[in-house]
């Protein structure tokens, strides 16, 4: 048999995705009714907008540190801003109108701290955060599945944990939107993003003389799309789903739920563990009845639906002995991580800050210090 062209491989894994798409939003309809259908396509659209602008958490907070490069920082305010303008409101007033929508808001402390500091190191080690993984997942990268397994492994062990680490002391609750109200936590935000957003400025154009401009959409159908339509359809995607789920976007407690399933099959009590023994249903119940776990689906195949369009869906299946131990080693720090700070960089530092709660900007904070840490760990092993 003839090995396929690669246009020919192209239209296979194009029919693939389409084809596991559609399967996987019956499934989800079958078990969780429309809403659940849904959040399988806002995942879906999530990956080909995460795909085609190449929008990352990762290497916007590496490039500002070793490049002095600020865009995709920028670009990350931007989708914070935008979802904010909407998520806002409704947290607040959305029930008057009978669609409730609530936020997350968290108490952070010492764990969450530790917590997010480590994810901050994982995702440079590991070369992505929790939805760049799976992007990449999706678009086609053999190294990233060792990350994704990793993650779902350090995830799962820390539930066994976790109550443990909850009880080091810890901030209250503190919502924003609740003690300001809507147009004053939004003004808070911008200003606070647009502060940081000027010194990323300043910073670039003392290294390079000007700022570089972001680059323009080629193709809305095959990519790459400019990092500002990226940010403007991940927040579409994020409105979304506060009007469809009820909730902001999340991605990896569905990681921890998958690695308790396997470890169940296995033989490990996880059922007995505090974490899962206040969600027995977790346990109990189809994968499919998980909204997290569905939305992250959708994001894996509408990226390699992205991949395929664009014609650059072609894993690399040799990996040096240094991409698979940085690889696990990134993705156990980042599952371990996430669980102890209420999420990753979508669910915690992006959902965070789009609910008007003090956890996500010392999510930032932490995680970024981690970031630091991981990035001089990478130049140290000579990754770029």
């Amino acid at each position: 048999m003839l090995k396929p062209s690669p246009v020919s491989t192209q239209k296979i894994v194009l029919t693939g995705a389409m084809a596991l798409l559609f399967a996987v939003t019956v499934a989800a309809f079958q078990t969780g009714g429309a809403r659940q259908a849904f959040a399988v396509l806002i995942g879906g659209f999530a990956g080909i907008s995460l795909y085609h602008a190449s929008f990352g958490f990762t290497a916007a907070w590496r490039r500002i540190v070793t490049e002095k490069r600020g865009a995709g920082l920028r670009a990350q305010f931007l989708l914070i801003l935008l979802t904010s303008l909407f998520s806002f409101p409704l947290m607040a007033w959305g029930a008057k109108f009978g669609w409730p929508v609530g936020g997350f808001v968290f108490p952070f402390g010492v764990a969450a701290a530790l917590g997010a500091f480590m994810f901050g190191i994982g995702m440079q080690l590991g070369g992505g955060c929790g939805s760049g993984t799976l992007f990449t997942v999706g678009g086609g990268s053999t190294r990233m599945v060792v990350t994704l397994a990793a993650f779902v492994l350090g995830s799962v062990l820390a539930t066994a944990h976790l109550h443990l680490w909850n009880r080091l002391p810890s901030l209250p609750a503190y919502s924003l939107v609740e003690n300001f109200g809507p147009p004053a936590a939004f003004a808070i935000t911008a200003l606070i993003l647009g502060l940081i957003g000027a010194i990323t400025i300043f910073i670039e154009r003392r290294a390079h003389g000007s700022i570089a401009l972001p680059l323009k959409t080629v193709s809305y159908l095959r990519g790459p799309w400019s990092v500002v339509f990226g940010a403007l359809m991940l927040a579409i995607a994020g409105v979304l789903t506060f009007l469809v789920v009820g909730r902001p976007w999340g991605i990896t407690s569905a990681f921890a739920l998958w690695g308790a399933k396997i470890f169940q099959a296995a033989g490990v009590p996880v059922d007995t563990w505090p974490y899962w023994s206040w969600q027995p249903n977790a346990l109990n119940n189809s994968v499919f009845h998980d909204t997290t776990s569905v939305m992250d689906f959708g994001v894996i195949l509408g990226a390699m639906l992205a991949a395929a369009l664009a014609g650059r869906f072609a894993p690399v299946w040799h990996l040096s002995r240094r991409d698979v131990l940085t690889a696990l080693a990134g993705g156990l720090l980042m599952g371990y991580g996430a669980r102890l700070a209420y999420g990753c960089n979508i669910g915690a530092y992006l959902g965070g800050l789009v609910s008007g709660s003090l956890h996500g900007w010392l999510w930032l904070l932490f995680g970024f210090a981690g970031s630091l840490v991981g990035t001089r760990l990478r130049l140290g092993l000579g990754m770029r």
